[in-house]
Order: structure tokens, then sequence, then C-alpha cells
């Protein structure tokens, strides 16, 4: 009985995590450019004709670096995609033991990076790299 409620908890603890990551998901253009125009009128008494107004401006310029962000993160995919190719072609040509120590070196250089792009612990990290800098031990 115990352990079924310790798992309806768990279960039930995941999914407000999920919940609350589909919250944080990005404003659309509208919603930002409604924010600012709302924030501006607020504090500057802006008439409705000036609210019309600077809400355009500020919808033409979310929609505006929306589009660089699409465009970078879609430039980001094909780097990534160049790199893990490359890495397969170089991982092709290297014996076991060579890609054991190509994977330690790797590491070494990136402190806090594990393979698969997973970062560990922050507080770890940190410890770690203070001591690697002369700091802390």
């Amino acid at each position: 009985m115990k352990q079924w409620m310790i798992g309806a908890v768990v279960l039930t603890f995941m999914s407000l995590g999920v919940t609350a990551q589909e919250q944080r998901m990005r404003p659309s253009s509208e919603e930002r450019a409604q924010r600012m125009t709302d924030r501006m009128a607020s504090e500057l008494k802006l008439s409705d004709e000036q609210k019309q107004k600077i809400f355009a401006i500020n919808l033409e310029n979310a929609k505006k670096r929306e589009a660089e962000m699409e465009k970078r993160r879609a430039e980001m995919e094909v780097r990534r995609t160049e790199m893990k190719a490359q890495e397969e072609k170089i991982k092709e040509v290297l014996t076991d033991d060579q890609r054991k120590q190509w994977e330690e070196i790797k590491l070494d250089r990136h402190p806090g990076r594990r393979p698969g792009g997973m970062v560990e612990d922050p507080k770890e990290f940190h410890h770690r790299h203070r001591r690697n800098m002369g700091g802390e031990k």
C-alpha cells in the first residue's frame, strides 16, 4: 500500500512538472507586443490612438525578432548535425582505445559537459572549475 501511495505521489509531481514546463513556453509575438504596449500605456498614460500605433510598432519588432530567432535555431541545428556527422566519421577511424581517450580529452576540454550534451550538477561544476582555476579546493 505504501509503495502504491508513493508511486501516486511521484506520478502527481511528474505531471505537475510537465504542466509547469508547458506554461513556461514562450509567449507569441502578439502577446509580447501587447505586454510591452500595456506597460508603456500604464507608465506613459498613452491615448487610445497612441496605444494602437505603439502596438503596431511593437508587433512588427516582435515578429522580426521571432523570425531572427527561428533562423538562428535552424542554423544551430544544421551545425549540430554537421558536428555529429564529423564525430561519427572520426570514431570510425579510431581504435576502441583511441575513442575512449578522445572522449576523455573532450570532457577535459569542456568541464561540466557529459556525452550527449548533459551538464553535471551546477554546484559540482563550479566547485571543480574553481579548483581547476587555482581557487578553492
